[in-house]
């Protein structure tokens, strides 16, 4: 997971020209195109600027994707939620990408604002930043300590076990350590509301800031397309009158 916030603009760019391809590519390759714009939208959150930073709106090809990629998410019931334990996604914010970071630090440090280093880390591990959080809209000042750092939080979009029970038990060992760690999927957040959210799925939890539940429920069906995990009939209804209201 290589942070870059200057490459931003790229990134940006990828994201909505593979949606736009997704969206030309007719009815026959819906599918197809909704993972291939998941892969895109993974590669832009990689690349993609600071929380703090201006947030670009999303275009209506977007949206209109995300719907299409929606409709390609398989509907059925939520399985057992029987054998999952954290320990099935791989150990908690593992190295996967091999630069020396761990994840909680690489997302920190791409979400954080004006954040600072612990010294001899070669900028790994972060002590302070400011996180414009997405959830509340509060800006909230992150101190790394034994008591502080919990005020920020790295949330699971689809959370862990919300994805064990729609399709994750199907995985490989790799894949579910992929979705674990994947930037896609993660974020900094308010630690009070990412508890809140807990395991809850788009049906019966929202982002208190309406303004961010657009993006959200792009990124959430992104990640569902991208590693095959379905969605339960009141969850995708309640994702299709989010992107309803989208413009």
């Amino acid at each position: 997971m290589t942070i870059n916030r200057s490459a931003a603009a790229k990134a940006l760019t990828l994201f909505t020209g593979l949606l736009l391809a997704g969206a030309l590519a007719g009815c026959d390759a819906a599918a197809q195109a909704a993972t291939q714009a998941a892969s895109g939208i993974a590669e832009a959150v990689r690349e993609a600027p600071s929380s703090g930073s201006p947030a670009e709106p999303l275009s209506p090809e977007e949206i209109a994707m995300a719907r299409t990629r929606l409709e390609s998410i398989p509907i059925k019931g939520r399985a057992p939620k029987t054998g999952y334990a954290r320990e099935e996604f791989g150990p908690a914010w593992a190295d996967v990408d091999r630069n020396g970071c761990d994840t909680r630090n690489d997302i920190l440090a791409r979400d954080l604002d004006g954040e600072t280093f612990k010294p001899g880390t070669q900028n790994c591990v972060v002590t302070t930043g400011i996180l414009a959080d997405k959830y509340t809209g509060a800006t909230i000042n992150f101190v790394r300590g034994n008591t502080t750092s919990s005020a920020v939080q790295i949330d699971h979009l689809v959370a862990l076990s919300d994805a064990w029970q729609k399709g994750a038990q199907q995985l490989s060992a790799e894949q579910r350590r992929q979705l674990a760690n994947d930037p896609l999927n993660l974020m900094a957040a308010d630690g009070p509301t990412n508890g809140a959210k807990g395991d809850k799925d788009a049906a019966t939890w929202l982002p208190p800031n309406k303004g961010f539940r657009c993006e959200y429920v792009v990124r959430q069906t992104a990640v569902k397309a991208k590693y095959h995990l379905w969605a339960t009939q009141a969850e995708h209804d309640a994702i299709a009158g989010i992107l309803a209201n989208c413009s």
